[in-house]
Formats: C-alpha cells, sequence, structure tokens
C-alpha cells in the first residue's frame, strides 16, 4: 500500500464490485434529479457535484419544494435535506440495488416527492431495472472513502485546468450515466449527431450531449473502457490525426480500443508532483484537438502563464 493519502491506492479489481453498485445506487438519484431539474445544454442539470463529503445533487425542486440528495461517503448514509428542515437518511451498507431502490423512493415519498423515474439504468449494457437487480449488492466503506479521495484530488486539479479556459466550459461535475468526472471545453461551433449507440439511451439524449464540438477530459475510477483508474481526453469529433499526435507527458498514450488518451491514475499517484503530470498532460492533449481542429484558441484561452 502506498503511503500517499492525498492520492490514495485504488485498485479497480479490489472494489469492483462495490463500484457496480454504487455506480447503480447514484443512476436512481441521477433520474430523480432529471425529473425535478429542467433541462440545461449538454445534461448539465443531471450531474452530480463533488463536495468534501461525497457527491451531491443540489436544489431541486418538486411542488414547491426544494430539496438536496447527499451521498456521504464519510458517514456513509445517503440523506435527503428539504427546504422547510425535514431530514431523511439511509445508511450506505451492503444491499441489493432493489433494496436501496425500495428505501431511496420511500424517502422521498415520505417527503411529500413523488418523482416517477425510468427504472433501467442508462449507458450500461446486460442490465436489470433497479427494482429487480439483487445480484448488485456490495458496499465497502473503506474503498469508497478511497474512491472520495482519489475523487477530491482529481476534481482539485481538473477546477485548475477549467480555470484556464475562457471560452464556454461544463463545470467540473460527476455523470452518474458513466461514472466519472469530467469537464468539457467547447471550440463554439456545432457537431454532427453521433453515430454510436449507447446502451439504454435514446439517441436524442446523446445528439443532446454531443450537439458542439468538444475538448473533454475526465477520471473514470476503473469502470470505462481502459479497465483501471485513469484519466482520460476525447475530442468530439474527432480531428483526423489527433490520436497520432505526440505527448510530452510520456506515461499518456492514446489507447484505440476507446478512442481517448489515457493517463493511468496508478502513475498519477506515484509521481513525484501529481498535479503537474496530470495537468500537464490535460493542457497537451487538450491542445493537440485545438489546434488540428483550428479553434481560435487566443479568444477561448486565458493569457497567463501556466504551471
Amino acid at each position: 500500500m502506498s503511503d500517499n493519502t492525498q492520492w490514495p491506492d485504488l485498485p479497480f479489481e479490489a472494489w469492483s464490485d462495490t463500484c457496480d453498485t454504487l455506480h447503480l445506487w447514484t443512476q436512481i438519484a441521477g433520474k430523480v434529479r432529471i425529473a425535478s431539474t429542467p433541462l440545461i445544454n449538454h445534461w448539465w442539470n443531471a450531474t452530480l457535484m463533488v463536495t468534501s463529503r461525497g457527491l451531491l445533487a443540489p436544489a431541486m425542486s418538486y411542488a414547491g419544494l426544494t430539496f438536496d440528495i447527499v451521498f456521504d461517503f464519510v458517514d456513509h448514509r445517503l440523506v435527503i435535506e428539504t427546504s422547510d428542515g425535514r431530514v431523511e437518511s439511509i445508511a450506505l451498507k451492503p444491499m441489493s440495488v432493489a433494496d436501496f431502490y425500495a428505501a431511496f423512493m420511500g424517502k422521498l415519498h415520505a417527503l411529500g416527492i413523488g418523482d416517477q423515474i425510468w427504472t433501467m439504468p442508462c449507458e450500461i449494457e446486460d442490465c436489470k431495472a433497479f427494482d429487480q437487480d439483487r445480484t448488485h449488492a456490495q458496499y465497502d466503506p473503506v474503498y469508497v472513502q478511497r474512491f472520495q479521495q482519489a475523487l477530491l484530488q482529481a476534481n482539485r486539479v481538473m477546477a485548475e485546468f477549467r480555470a484556464r479556459f475562457i471560452g464556454k466550459a461544463s463545470p467540473v461535475h460527476f455523470f452518474w450515466g458513466s461514472f466519472d468526472l469530467a469537464v468539457t471545453r467547447f471550440s463554439g461551433r456545432t457537431a454532427p449527431p453521433p453515430k454510436s449507440q449507447t446502451p439504454n439511451t435514446a439517441s436524442w439524449v446523446m445528439d443532446e450531449a454531443y450537439s458542439h464540438e468538444c475538448s473533454s477530459c475526465g477520471f473514470w475510477p476503473g469502470n470505462g473502457g481502459y479497465g483501471k483508474a485513469a484519466f482520460y481526453v476525447y475530442a468530439y469529433p474527432e480531428p483526423q490525426g489527433y490520436g497520432d499526435a505526440r505527448l510530452q507527458t510520456s506515461e499518456g498514450f492514446y489507447d484505440k480500443e476507446v478512442g481517448q488518451f489515457i493517463l493511468p491514475y496508478e502513475l498519477v499517484r506515484k509521481a513525484r508532483d501529481p498535479d503537474a503530470l496530470l495537468l500537464g498532460f490535460l493542457q497537451e492533449t487538450y491542445a493537440a484537438a485545438a489546434d488540428l481542429a483550428k479553434w481560435d484558441r487566443k479568444v477561448l484561452e486565458r493569457q497567463v502563464s501556466q504551471r
């Protein structure tokens, strides 16, 4: 084990069952978020935010009531807080997705929140409806806390990277569909609809997500196409020659299977200066996409010295 508590050891094989279960739990909360917020471009209304204790779905509305949903990975509770002062909670512990779904929806209904959601998971192949899934039932609090610490570090560095861009850019936010932390920059130009199919996701959903040309980076805890915890960068649409770009970050590489540049989390964690390694990787992979696609970088970027 490493002594680096800021960037904790997070081998996916050690907590993959927990990760899969937590992924489905967050999807349940995320679908309530979609039902309780107006659509914002690229589905930014649907995302969760990283907090010092976990993940937050903030300021949703139902019948004049405002409520938050909090995944507290320190005390291992799911908490629902309302604007009239009421609070309901569920202990996060080993339980099936079906049991979590029943408990969670029961707490919402006890607060008078009656949102109905589609019970099929999104962006996951060969899945069961939430209320029928008794296979995924793992929760390892030690690894969930490590995941939370990794999210905090990734969120912090990615927020610094986002600050360098003054064009249209997303917040640093957590997508529960793909279970990753992401931040996306946009050139300002529209993009053609994606041709690929996403499991249990309508094409118009992805059309909204990728309506404009972008360069996106993020952090997978291990469930992504790479199969291990990793940072990624991709461009949409991908400009010709992007995958052949030479990186100064020798630890990074282009993975043809997933169509993305990859920097393994383990290499960042063990680096002498994790922040500098990650920022360098994010910057040069973005620059490759922006230059090849002829973005107006002088207009879009903050002109300050970069570490």
